[in-house]
This record gives structure tokens, sequence and C-alpha cells, in this order.
């Protein structure tokens, strides 16, 4: 199949998106596909974006978002429909379709392309936390791009359900893999806990970005726990705020790739904060990391936390109920030892591959249902 991956954000860029978009354009390239990326053009400068990618990416020009210049924002291009004629696409795959997403919907219905949208932000939920309101907008808005392709992957049945109360027709379950061989339990690093936590501390660390709707001021109580220390791996606008909210708390800034596993395997509890998650890649992370979790009970984490097996859910926004969840599981070595090993055998199965081949059979049948019928 040849494939237009039409995403609001790639490598360099780290988020959740450009990680799902990198890994689907991998897998098709591993099984013999031809993908195409379009995405919008990185910070000037940036030398890395071209080095990431496993097949062509055609770059929309794009500028950052005002008050928040880690994310970019595509601007008005030809480019975009000229990519799909150009590579005669079979399909368009839309990354979380919102700005560029909503051309590319366009121009593969200007050209009779079929397309899978995946739903990948809580964009209502974003509307509730940057404006105080919007959230209908935005939900007319995901509507009508979505309700335009031919099918809807969601990545959680939290997700599903709210696309579907709120009139996406055609939604189906699509989750996310992870990379069990990056992250993995015997990455565990003592010279790293030592520096981390220089007095023998239990560290319970948040990865992910650094921005309002992520909530990571709900550690604060967490710092004041006795023989704790709190570990914030990650950047963005909130940064400086958080660095008094937190006391005591070690910021290490944005790391990836091997580095980053390291990290996620020498924490003794991973704690994630934000309550509008469509999925948690990083829960995943710590999971195949061999990491109990505390998170969220809402969205993404209901599905990938086995509350009192793999990790606690607690009450989303709660600041004590954080606390207290972390508390609980920094009193008992035996309990977090079981949750991170039950975690760990609960990801195994859930690879890239496997995952990207379900894909691959989304993408079948919505060519399979554009077929003419042949007549008897």
């Amino acid at each position: 199949m040849r494939v237009v991956i039409v995403t609001e954000s790639f490598p360099p860029d780290v988020n959740g998106v450009a990680h799902c978009a990198l890994q689907t354009a991998r897998h098709l390239v591993d099984r013999g596909h031809a993908p195409l990326v379009v995405a919008p053009a990185p910070a000037p400068g940036n030398k890395a974006a071209a080095s990431l990618a496993p097949c062509p990416v055609v770059h929309v020009p794009s500028l950052p978002l005002p008050g928040y210049p880690q994310v970019r924002v595509a601007l008005p291009s030809r480019r975009l429909a000229a990519a799909l004629i150009e590579h005669e696409a079979d399909i368009v795959h839309l990354a979380s379709p919102f700005v560029l997403g909503v051309r590319g919907m366009a121009a593969a219905a200007r050209y009779g392309v079929p397309a899978v949208a995946v739903y990948q932000t809580d964009l209502a939920g974003y509307a509730r936390t940057y404006m105080g309101a919007g959230e209908a907008a935005a939900w007319r808005r995901i509507r009508s791009v979505h309700s335009a392709a031919d099918r809807t992957l969601a990545p959680s049945t939290a997700s599903q359900t709210d696309l579907e109360a709120h009139g996406v027709p055609r939604v189906h379950l699509w989750r996310r893999g992870v990379d069990t061989v990056r992250f993995r339990p015997d990455l565990r690093d003592d010279a790293l806990r030592r520096e981390l936590a220089p007095n023998g501390e239990l560290i319970v660390g948040y990865v992910g970005r650094l921005a309002p709707e992520k909530h990571v001021e709900l550690l604060s109580g967490v710092c004041g726990l006795p023989g704790v220390r709190v570990v914030v791996v990650g950047d963005g606008p909130s940064r400086p705020g958080l660095a008094e909210a937190l006391p005591g708390a070690v910021f290490l800034g944005r790391r990836t790739g091997d580095e980053l596993a390291r990290i996620f395997a020498s924490l003794d509890v991973f704690a994630h904060t934000g309550p509008f998650e469509t999925f948690c890649q990083t829960v995943q992370e710590a999971m195949a990391s061999g990491v109990p979790v505390v998170a969220p009970a809402v969205g993404g984490p209901l599905d990938l936390v086995d509350h009192g097996r793999t990790g606690l859910l607690v009450p989303p926004r709660d600041a004590d109920a954080v606390r207290d969840a972390v508390a609980h599981l920094a009193a008992d070595d035996a309990l977090r030892a079981a949750f991170g090993a039950a975690a760990r055998a609960t990801v195994e199965g859930r690879t890239w591959a496997a995952i990207g081949d379900q894909l691959i059979t989304h993408y079948e049948a919505v060519l399979e249902a554009r077929r003419p019928a042949v007549a008897a």
C-alpha cells in the first residue's frame, strides 16, 4: 500500500503523536509498504529531523504556537495536496487531525482517497485548560473531521466512548504499542539512583510535557513525604512554576532513547497526573520497565492500569490521593515488586509490530469497503 501519513507532529518533536507517527511509518516500511509523511516543518536549524525518518517526509511551512513554542502549527500550503497526488496514495492516515489533518481530510475527499483518522489528543480538555471554555467548539471540529473519515481509530475504550457519545461514527479501537526491548527492568542503574537520590530515597518519577494540562503540580504532596525524592523528566512552559511548586524535586529536562529507558527502570514508582490522556504512552513505558504506576482513574490509564495489581488509580486532580497512593507503595517493598512484575508481564505482548499489523488490518478493511461491488 502507498500510505500518506498526515501528522500534526513528527520527530524531532517529542510527544505521543510524533512517536506514534514515527512508529507507524517504520512498521509500514518493515512490512513492505510505501509510506510518505507530511508534517509541520521543524524549527529552523534543526538538523536532526531528516535522520529520524524511515521514509520520505514533506515538510509544510509552520510557525511556533504562541506561548508554547515547542508546538509548531502548519500554515496553509499546496505541498500537502501535491504530495497526495505525487505519491499516488491508496490511503491517507490522519494522525490527531486538527489543523494540518483537517486539510489532509479535505484533500483526501477531493481526490477520492480513503482516509483513516487516528484520535490521539483530548482537544476538548485542552480547550477547558487553556481557554476556560470552547469545549463545545472543539467537539464540533473533532466531529466534523472524523465524520468525514472512512474510519476513526480510538486509542482507549474511554476515548471510544467519548467519540461515540459526541456523534462520531465508525469508531474502532486501536491501542498503542511499546518498545519492550528498549524499556525493560534490567536497565535499573544503581549509580544513577545514587546520583538522583544520594541519601537512598525512594524515587518517584514523572515523564512528560510540563504544561498546564498535565497538572504536574499535583506531585507537591509527594515532595513532602519523608524518604521520597521526586524526579521530573520533560520540558515545557510550566517548568519555571513547577520548580517552585515541587520543592526538592530533581528536574532532568528532556531525555529520550536509551537514556530515558535507563531512567524509567531506575524509578521505584511512576506517577502520572494528567487527566486528559486519550492513551498515556509513558504509563506503558513505565510498566514495560517493571515500575508500579499511580495514575488518574480517567481516560487512557483506565485501560492500562489494573488497580491493585499493576498500580493504583486515583481520583483525577486530587493531590492528596496521589500523595496517599505513593505513600502506600513507598511503605511496602514487596507490593512494589509484585506490581512491577505484573506490569511488565501485562505489556510484553504489546509490541509495535503487533499493533502495527492491527493498523494494516484497519487499512485493508477500509480499502475493501471502498471497492465497487462486483455484479453477480
